[in-house]
């Protein structure tokens, strides 16, 4: 799994780049914060390697909470910059800093 960010001089924004090996998945969807854990919009495509793979502007100078969903279970980012613990979901978020 990997993330990688590319900040933009012109906008407040990051363009975070998503990759997730998934071969055997069929749908791979990054959810957090930023998209108030909504799968729809947000489904990474599928390269011929297997590896699914999502870029999005996010906001600056912010923090999000996020996870991957694959196949319906929510999987945590192993490069991620830090983890969140989260009462509601009682488990452990990864967390993106921008």
């Amino acid at each position: 799994m990997g993330i990688a960010k590319q900040y933009l001089k012109t906008k407040p924004v990051c363009k975070v780049t998503f990759t997730v090996p998934a071969e055997d998945a069929k749908k791979v969807a990054v959810v957090g914060d930023f998209n108030n854990w909504n799968p729809k919009g947000s489904t990474l495509k599928k390269l011929k390697n297997g590896t699914f793979k999502g870029t999005f502007d996010l906001p600056k100078e912010n923090t999000y909470e996020f996870k991957y969903l694959v196949d319906g279970e929510f999987v945590n980012e192993t490069e991620a910059d830090r983890y969140q613990w989260n009462d509601y979901a009682g488990t452990e978020n990864a967390v993106l800093e921008l």
